[in-house]
């Protein structure tokens, strides 16, 4: 099992652990600790959708910095697991862990829950940051002024944001490209 540690607020320095999956890879500490600076005036209180949450690391990360709740999807049962168990040995109530497609999800929205903050983190192999990002707005989910969290392995001008979105942040560590966009209405 691997671990990472997490930043700041109620559970600030407490490891959380994830299997050793090809593809599975934590935003870098230093990645996070930008990403939580930019969002620090907003995730108080927050809805938070963490949409191939792999670790779990930024749902966990958004709790412990005050969000009101996260809703985790993992698809992999054994990465779903571990993130379980760290919901339950954090007795992090907040974080909502559901075991299904993270597309699937988005293409059937049948609740009238609206996130204020979404981590769009997919295996960057797969390419569904376009059709993610289409069905994010075309599908409710996102409240008037959501801000949403992208991370690719490609520079972020390469997708195709909706029209009210605008990128407000970015940045490069590495190989990772991260960036906020903005949602306006």
């Amino acid at each position: 099992m691997n671990q990472v540690r997490i930043i700041a607020g109620k559970w600030r320095s407490r490891k959380i652990s994830f299997p050793d999956h090809e593809g599975l890879r934590p935003s870098p500490a230093r990645v996070r600790e930008t990403l939580f600076n930019w969002l620090q005036s907003d995730i108080k209180g927050a809805a938070c959708l963490d949409l191939f949450a792999g670790s779990g690391a930024l749902a966990v990360e958004a709790c412990s910095r005050g969000a009101k709740h996260a809703t985790c999807l993992e698809f992999d049962s054994e990465t779903a697991a571990s993130i379980q168990k760290n919901i339950e040995r954090l007795n992090a109530n907040e974080i909502i862990l559901l075991q299904q497609n993270a597309l699937v999800f988005l293409k059937n929205n049948k609740t009238n829950n609206k996130y204020d903050v979404v981590f769009l983190d997919p295996p960057f192999k797969e390419n569904l940051l376009d059709t993610s990002i289409a069905l994010l707005e075309s599908n409710s989910w996102l409240t008037t002024r959501a801000l949403i969290y992208i991370e690719s392995d490609q520079p972020l001008e390469r997708y195709s944001l909706p029209q009210n979105w605008m990128l407000v942040k970015q940045k490069k560590a590495g190989h990772v490209y991260y960036g906020l966009c903005q949602r306006d209405g």
